[in-house]
């Protein structure tokens, strides 16, 4: 659905739309105004907002029970710009907060960042143990996951959640946790089955558009997940900013992957059908980048308009 909210009359404020959609198991919001975000639906869900790609800037995040960053946290992973990130993110009031590392974050790339660091950071090299030691600090609040699952309840009671970050993306200039095409196999094997999965990159062909009209998601990504028998019902990455969006990706019984149309409001599952499994895929980046990156000649900042934090209320009961 979607309708315009009419904040023309207010050159102060840039126009936001609204837009939704639903799935077998939850509803996801890439489009509200950030003053009056869509109420949470009630006790038998669980409310997880997406962002990504944030590089130092702070702005408004909708209330939820679990925050999800898929990388990028910085500019170039100087200790005081994940400081700016990991303030911000320890103030927003969300239960749960879980995050991974991007191409940018680079001395958390150690063994990389040991050898490169000259190129990013000639100046003054960052002690990469004091950056970790940072985001990676269980008295921020903020689970930190680098290769590693981790399991939650975001409620008392409530259902065990189970989630894997993994930093990694294709080879991209010679950034921070990048890898070659014949790396990627052994980069994606480790990933287990589980509810959430946070990468940086995207997979290949899913919100992976580059301005020039190109996927540049992971073909061996894509080829992983839909081997599993039971693929994660979130997967939430960033790194190309310019595809912000959320899709449903439907696998059937010979995964096979088909994409579900973004915007469709119908329930999208046969109640009977056990054959599918279904993932939502979220493309969270916000830093603005491309076409969208500008409405009536002005800017978009970062979580702006069309690069939003996306939202995704899962029921408890949702199963792989």
């Amino acid at each position: 659905m979607a309708s315009l909210i009419s904040l023309f009359s207010r050159p102060s404020r840039l126009p936001f739309n609204k837009e939704s959609f639903n799935t077998r198991n939850a509803t996801v919001h890439t489009a509200y105004d950030p003053q009056h975000p869509p109420p949470h639906p009630g006790p038998q869900w669980t409310r997880f907002v997406c962002l990504s790609d944030t590089h130092s800037e702070t702005f408004q995040v909708p209330p939820g029970d679990v925050l999800l960053h898929s990388g990028d946290l910085s500019k170039l992973g100087t200790y005081d710009q994940l400081k700016i990130t990991v303030d911000w993110l320890r103030s927003l009031p969300h239960p749960v907060k879980i995050i991974i590392a991007g191409n940018h974050d680079l001395p958390l790339h150690e063994s990389w960042y040991e050898t490169q660091y000259y190129v990013f950071h000639r100046k003054k090299e960052q002690i990469s143990s004091h950056i970790r030691k940072l985001v990676d600090n269980e008295n921020n609040g903020i689970v930190y996951l680098q290769d590693q699952k981790y399991t939650f309840q975001s409620k008392d009671g409530g259902r065990e959640w189970s989630v894997y970050g993994s930093p990694w993306q294709p080879w991209f200039g010679g950034w921070a946790f990048n890898y070659t095409p014949e790396e990627a196999q052994a980069r994606v094997a480790p990933i287990p089955e589980v509810d959430i999965l946070l990468t940086h990159g995207p997979p290949h062909t899913i919100l992976d558009t580059i301005l020039t009209n190109e996927h540049v998601g992971c073909p061996e990504l894509l080829a992983h997940l839909s081997n599993m028998q039971k693929p994660p019902l979130i997967h939430c990455f960033g790194h190309i900013h310019e595809a912000h969006g959320a899709t449903v990706h439907v696998w059937d019984i010979n995964d096979q992957a088909t994409e579900a149309n973004q915007f469709a409001t119908e329930d999208r599952s046969n109640p009977g059908d056990t054959q599918s499994s279904e993932t939502i895929m979220v493309n969270a980046a916000n830093q603005p980048i491309g076409p969208k990156a500008f409405v009536r000649g002005v800017r978009i900042p970062c979580g702006g308009p069309g690069f939003q934090p996306v939202i995704i209320d899962m029921l408890d009961s949702a199963q792989r």
